[in-house]
């Protein structure tokens, strides 16, 4: 685990899929500062040699390119933005393999799988993909609403409705990645399936009715997680690549092959990756929404973890598109929203123990309301929260510092079955 300094002095980033900025957290010398990193913090990136090795090493499966010796056509799943994996650092290699298996360009296209979210434009495809996939290959947005074909149902009674062009191609291939997730335990494997290329209605049984063992880290008694495995086999996919990242997005884990098996091993290794040593009974959690600033409400539980009664948390939230839109549990009126519109908040209102919620966002739209609730207090910068937390702690505070807060999770969550 990367070590814990007492500092003055923080540096994090910001702006995942915008230049990836620095930003300097100053803090007054008389306050007690520790950061905490996950485990996996400075892990480093994969060279190309090892990402070969990654997939020719498969786990439950046969090798991509024996898998597509035979095969027409071949369609790769890619989850959007809103997830931050460089997908860019592992598709040229992927391409390869299915290359050398015989699939041609033209018999290759993309689907970006966003699942509920809004579509990607060109720019967020580039951003993803690389610039020079959409120039030579055909890459879709899914839609939830239109275009998709019944599979049949799970036995957990979800109507199983998948994207058309995929269900049309006889090679199915996805491209994402494992983090901790709040109703899936882990992203990642069969969530690619549901939400990420499923209609609307498909999506709205699974999150509505499977919500027993849901919660981060959690997998083994998950109902909405089985119900996606089972979905996934409906389907059919045939090999996930899915990366776990560092600190700074990079491509440092790559498991391949059949979309359970060698995602439950991706699990074991994020249960280790991303854990974090929580810092106890602090006055005032900073958690960064970095590297997933649109859905930044994920930095909240390891802050309230480490606050004690009556502290303050602090979210960096640096996301010029703002928060990420959501045609399920969206706002789209001023009273009213998507089939799981809670007017509440993504459960960030419900009662806990922080004394203040300060959200420091450059950008900031009165509809962010709806992820971190209405009593929040916002703030353009840091400078502006600075000041709020010394007029209430004073010269005497006890800080922790979450640099990647949407990543990490406490040692208790990395263990749960």
């Amino acid at each position: 685990m990367d070590g814990i300094s007492l500092v003055k002095k923080i540096k994090v980033l910001t702006y995942p899929w915008h230049g990836d900025r620095p930003l300097d957290l100053i803090f007054p010398d008389e306050w007690e500062v520790v950061e905490r990193k996950m485990a996996g913090h400075s892990a480093p990136k994969l060279t190309g040699e090892q990402i070969r090795e990654r997939l020719a090493n498969p786990i439950g499966t046969k090798r991509l390119r024996e898998l597509a010796e035979g095969r027409k056509e071949c369609v790769i799943i890619v989850d959007d933005v809103s997830r931050p994996y460089r997908t860019h650092q592992v598709l040229p290699y992927v391409l390869d393999e299915l290359h050398a298996g015989g699939i041609k360009d033209d018999n290759i296209r993309f689907i970006m799988a966003p699942g509920n979210h809004f579509p990607l434009t060109l720019d967020k495809i580039v951003d993803k993909l690389g610039e020079d996939i959409p120039e030579r290959y055909l890459v879709f947005n899914h839609n939830p609403y239109e275009n998709n074909v019944f599979v049949g149902k799970t036995s957990q009674g979800t109507p199983v409705h998948i994207n058309r062009e995929v269900m049309e191609c006889d090679l199915k291939v996805s491209v994402h990645g494992i983090v901790p997730h709040p109703s899936a335990g882990f992203g990642g494997g069969s969530k690619i399936v549901i939400p990420g290329i499923a209609s609307l209605d498909t999506t709205y049984y699974n999150h509505k009715n499977l919500t027993a063992g849901r919660g981060r880290g959690r997998i083994e008694d998950n109902m909405c997680k089985k119900d996606m495995d089972e979905a996934s086999r409906m389907v059919g996919i045939d090999f996930i690549v899915n990366q776990l990242i560092n600190g700074f997005t990079d491509c440092c884990e790559l498991v391949c092959g059949d979309i359970v098996a060698a995602h439950r091993e991706g699990v074991k290794i994020a249960r280790k990756h991303y854990v974090t040593k929580i810092a106890e009974d602090v006055d005032i959690a900073v958690g960064n929404g970095y590297p997933m600033d649109d859905e930044a409400f994920k930095a909240f539980p390891i802050c309230m973890q480490s606050m004690r009664e009556g502290g303050d948390v602090v979210l960096l939230v640096h996301c010029p598109e703002g928060s990420v839109g959501h045609y399920l549990s969206g706002r789209f009126g001023k009273n009213y929203g998507g089939k799981l519109f809670n007017p509440q908040g993504k459960g960030l209102t419900s009662p806990s123990k922080e004394k203040r919620r300060i959200i420091v966002a450059p950008h900031h739209s009165k509809i962010d309301d709806t992820y971190y609730g209405a009593n929040c207090i916002w703030v353009k910068s840091w400078e502006e929260c600075l000041e709020k937390l010394h007029s209430v702690h004073g010269d005497k505070a006890k800080v922790a510092v979450y640099p990647t807060a949407t990543l990490q999770i406490s040692e208790e969550e990395a263990t749960r079955p």
